[in-house]
């Protein structure tokens, strides 16, 4: 069983999450808990996703073994949700928006080597090469999408009146807790790139390898002697099956392109510097194998970074407009058209995703910007747009983000009733429940 398995969380808003869960944590399970339709549950998915929920909401279950129960049965609900909205989303004809899936996928690969430490130690962590992590995660986000999109499309107008967020204030006042310490910013980035002398290098680097292998050196050999591909560097860079869409773009075209044992010039991809071997083709999938060498930034591309950042921040304190700055320097692409808004942040939230910009924020207020800031993404200056002190919540300054509230809520009510119209009309099985 995969250690890549999904789970529907419906707190208030709807979302759907990617999850992970080590070997050592678990017993694997391959019994069918629930068929749904023509599709199947199994036990090793729930385990997986209560474990985890656990985690998330910091409970020890190994203390508490009813509690892990509770959260099984959840999620096995959550699971049977997942299904039953795909079987809509089918039905409807909804696919994922391509460059929607690629945008999640980026973003998911580049959360997953930040918690597990790198790109290294993830394909350690599951036990296969990038690729194959990309390519389950792409199957699963896809379907995340889906999902997302038919539930927005059936809830998309459900709305509330004044009165409607009176009442739903005046009803849930002691139940939706009070306005956190917060912070609402936006941001300059500037990633420590590798320089053309990092990139020159690292091709000649490469380059010398590619010759070595045409005056007769054997390719695997060398994959397991200097390949940067932990995944796939000790099978002598041999990937396995792979569709399109399992790799890069850059990579596929190059491998996907060669014949049977033929081997590719240097391609040069977001992972660095490749050669490529095609060893099989079958159907619509190849086998490849490669060697990988990475261009790494040195010490004086670190160095620049950090020389550019401190000019930039020089001229913002010398009047420049924060946004124009940001549209013309910022390397944080998903930020951009949006003048840099990270958006709204309670501090403690902040303190366990990126502490380093609580220490840079201390002092700051509203209007004012932060001094330069390192951290694992490169160098930033963090803008204040507003502050939020603790207090609690009323209807006076708080209107909107209690309309949002109730109307979260209306569309959860309005959910549970459509999910259990559609559950009618599905075949649904539970064959083992949580025990």
């Amino acid at each position: 069983m995969s250690k890549l398995t999904k789970l529907f969380f419906f707190l208030g808003a709807f979302t759907i999450g990617i999850f992970h869960l080590s070997a050592q944590s678990q017993t694997v399970l391959d019994r069918i808990a629930a068929i749904v339709d023509d599709d199947i549950i199994l036990e090793s998915e729930v385990s997986q996703g209560a474990y985890q929920l656990a985690m998330q909401l910091g409970i020890d279950v190994t203390k508490n073994p009813k509690e892990l129960q509770r959260l099984a049965a959840m999620t096995l609900e959550n699971l049977i949700t997942v299904k039953v909205l795909l079987i809509q989303a089918e039905k409807d004809t909804i696919e994922a928006n391509e460059k929607q899936v690629d945008a999640s996928l980026e973003q998911q690969m580049q959360y997953i080597a930040q918690q597990l430490g790198g790109e290294d130690k993830a394909e350690a962590y599951f036990g296969m090469p990038l690729s194959k992590i990309r390519r389950s995660f792409r199957s699963q986000i896809e379907e995340n999408l889906r999902v997302s999109a038919v539930q927005g499309q059936k809830l998309a107008d459900v709305s509330v009146t004044r009165r409607e967020v009176s009442q739903f204030f005046a009803t849930m006042k002691d139940s939706i807790g009070s306005v956190k310490e917060g912070v609402d910013i936006s941001h300059i980035l500037i990633r420590t790139k590798p320089g053309e002398e990092a990139k020159r290098a690292t091709f000649e680097k490469i380059k010398n390898i590619r010759d070595r292998i045409v005056a007769g050196e054997d390719f695997a050999a060398l994959a397991k002697e200097v390949s940067e591909d932990p995944g796939s560097a000790a099978r002598g860079g041999e990937l396995g099956f792979m569709a399109r869409g399992d790799f890069v773009r850059e990579f596929e075209e190059a491998a996907f392109n060669l014949k049977p044992e033929e081997m590719s010039d240097i391609v040069q991809s977001e992972f660095g510097y490749h050669i490529i071997q095609l060893l099989e083709r079958r159907g619509e999938k190849i086998n490849a194998r490669h060697i990988l060498i990475s261009i790494k930034p040195t010490r004086e591309d670190e160095l620049a970074a950090a020389e550019k950042i401190k000019q930039i921040h020089t001229e913002l304190l010398g009047g420049k407009s924060f946004a124009e700055m940001v549209k013309q320097y910022s390397d944080d692409e998903s930020t951009k058209d949006a003048d840099g808004r990270l958006g709204y942040f309670e501090i403690n939230q902040l303190r366990e995703t990126a502490k380093e910009f609580v220490f840079a924020l201390e002092g700051i207020e509203a209007g004012q910007i932060s001094e330069p800031v390192k951290t694992q993404y490169g160098f930033h200056i963090l803008k204040v747009n507003s502050r939020e002190k603790a207090r609690e919540y009323s209807l006076d300054r708080d209107w909107d983000r209690i309309e949002s509230m109730a109307v979260e809520y209306k569309k959860q009510k309005e959910f549970k009733k459509w999910l259990s119209e559609l559950k009618k009309n599905i075949y649904i099985e539970i064959k083992q429940r949580p025990s």
